[in-house]
């Protein structure tokens, strides 16, 4: 599997790993905080392994995680790589005022209108320090009807400008997804956490959908927050601590690999792959963790384990 043309970059780099993504939300202090060196070196490691994507948002850091990953790639030629961000939240201060075009605030809020989407790009490409976004998100809008009549609307203008080459929307939810496969003129959907070794949702109609109608699949949560990298140290699912039920799992699922001579995490990582995807993004703070989850995408798992955690989870 590899990224389609739109979301590859426009000239061909070092790309060993063109179907993996950098994952910018924890350089913009999800759960720990970030120094900027650090958050360049974490981007540094990714390109010196070839990745070549980098996923971001206004709402990572409430503006942080552009303004450093905009930072960790000046000098590095803007058409060897591939950024992309997200619409549907306006960086706010403290006091609840919209920041200045481009700068990063204390909080966000929820807009997806049609001039909050030309106010956020703009805001985005300045932090970016670019001229361009490649891929264009909606956000994690809560009313599809709403998006596809306001944001979605301004998206497809900005793509028609040539200011985005790629339109898609990313969330947690699979119903909304489906719909925006079937209804919006996206090339993507970047579903988090539904494609899962735990959580396999995406598989009932998200995936058919998208197939039906010509959109790629993008994974992301592969770790479903931490409890399919580190069961036992890091029982989280989905930003809560897990359920027994869960971690019984979970710990089963390990117990598998581990028999198998892999990791659950080299699991996690690959097993979209198993299935119709584009590209697997994952996120990471340090260099460490970035060559972590290369490792877990080269690691070799035999065909044999894939079935005997299929049995695990939907038994």
């Amino acid at each position: 599997m590899a990224f389609r043309a739109e979301l590859r970059p426009l000239i061909e780099a070092d790309s060993r790993h063109d179907s993996l993504g950098l994952g910018c939300a924890p350089i913009g202090n999800l759960y720990t905080a970030v120094g900027d060196d650090d958050a360049v070196a974490t981007v540094q490691a990714a390109l010196g392994h070839g990745i070549r994507f980098f996923d971001t948002a206004p709402n990572y850091g409430a503006g942080e995680s552009e303004r450093r990953l905009g930072a960790a790639l000046a000098g590095i030629d803007r058409d060897t790589v591939t950024l992309a961000t997200k619409v549907g939240r306006m960086i706010v201060d403290a006091d609840g005022t919209e920041v200045p075009v481009g700068g990063s605030g204390a909080g966000l809020v929820s807009d997806i209108g049609y001039d909050a989407v030309w106010r956020s790009v703009e805001g985005s490409l300045k932090r970016l320090r670019t001229d361009r976004i490649d891929l264009l998100h909606l956000h994690d809008p809560e009313d599809v009807d709403a998006a596809l009549s306001g944001a979605m609307r301004a998206m497809i203008e900005l793509r028609e400008q040539g200011v985005v080459r790629a339109l898609g929307v990313g969330m947690v939810r699979t119903a909304p997804l489906t719909r925006f496969a079937a209804e919006a003129p996206v090339d993507v959907i970047m579903e988090a956490g539904r494609l899962t070794l735990l959580d396999r949702t995406a598989l009932d109609e998200l995936l058919p959908a998208s197939a039906a109608h010509g959109v790629g699949i993008l994974a992301a949560g592969v770790y479903n927050s931490g409890i399919l990298a580190d069961p036992r140290g890091a029982a989280y699912f989905d930003y809560h601590p897990a359920p027994p039920a869960t971690v019984s799992t979970a710990l089963r699922l390990e117990e598998a690999c581990l028999s198998a001579g892999a990791s659950l995490a080299d699991a996690a990582v690959q097993y979209p792959f198993q299935h119709d995807v584009e590209g697997v993004i994952v996120g990471a703070r340090t260099p460490s963790e970035v060559e972590a989850f290369v490792a877990s995408a080269n690691a070799r798992i035999p065909d044999a384990l894939w079935s005997e955690l299929d049995r695990i989870a939907t038994g």
